[in-house]
């Protein structure tokens, strides 16, 4: 039995991508699109998002900063005005490269604003309304990062850490009242973001194949969604590891 109900026929589908200006929100949105979905994106970037919702037929441009608690609650009032919304996907990030060597604080309360305050305003805005229609999946893009300490990921990993966690939490609460949950954990995929990474990225993906992979994720109702398989399952094995184990290891392939 799948952990949640099936997401496969996308036809008249009205889905909310937090996060849609570029990278996988983006290729998502479009995917959807071809599919049949009415997509709603939003992030800052008002003229991107015009345009792209100006280009084709069931597109709704949202402008909003994930950040501003006000603006994404409008947002979803807005949002539900007009009608359910069927799916909720939060993809809205930050990331730079950090060690504690290099501490920057305004870095890593950044990060904490956008990637776990953002998701909350998201997530607070949207639960109740997905409760009270009855229907509905939310789904949170965190990254394996979030599944054990790295390298550089100061700032990063702990703010996807904890977005696991929460949609851990949010599954325990929300599926048995109806609802799907899903937690998406890539690798590595070719963004702007990880365009910031001057390592060598084993197993990238594009955007295009990330979203193909949520989709499938989502068509096969699973909640823990993780890709590229070849290089998430050897970092699965990693997190059975005790710490005097785990800690050497890690040094000696990355040489930090």
């Amino acid at each position: 039995m799948s952990a949640n109900p099936p997401l496969r026929d996308w036809q008249g589908q009205r889905v909310w991508i937090v996060g849609a200006s570029s990278g996988i929100g983006r290729a998502v949105a479009e995917a959807l699109h071809a599919r049949g979905a009415r997509v709603i994106a939003s992030a800052r970037q008002a003229e991107a998002l015009a345009a792209w919702a100006a280009a084709a037929p069931r597109r709704q441009a949202l402008p909003l900063d994930v950040t501003d608690r006000d603006a994404v609650a409008a947002a979803a009032a807005r949002l539900w005005a007009e009608g359910p919304v069927d799916v909720v996907l939060h993809a809205a990030a930050h990331y730079q490269p950090l060690r504690a060597t290099a501490l920057d604080l305004d870095e890593l309360l950044r990060h904490q604003r956008v990637n776990v305050e953002g998701a909350l305003h998201v997530v607070g805005a949207a639960v109740p309304r997905l409760l009270a229609q009855g229907h509905g999946h939310l789904s949170l893009i965190a990254s394996v990062a979030g599944w054990r300490g790295l390298p550089q990921a100061l700032a990063y990993g702990p703010t996807k850490a904890a977005l696991i966690h929460l949609a851990e939490i949010l599954y325990l609460d929300l599926r048995p009242r109806g609802l799907g949950v899903s937690v998406v954990n890539p690798g590595f995929v070719a963004t702007p973001l990880t365009a910031r990474n001057t390592f060598r990225m084993p197993a990238l993906l594009t955007p295009e194949q990330a979203a193909q992979r949520m989709l499938d994720g989502w068509a096969r109702g699973a909640f823990d969604i993780h890709f590229p398989k070849r290089f998430t399952l050897a970092l699965r094995l990693l997190r059975c590891l005790p710490y005097r184990l785990y800690f050497p290891l890690v040094r000696r392939a990355t040489g930090l």
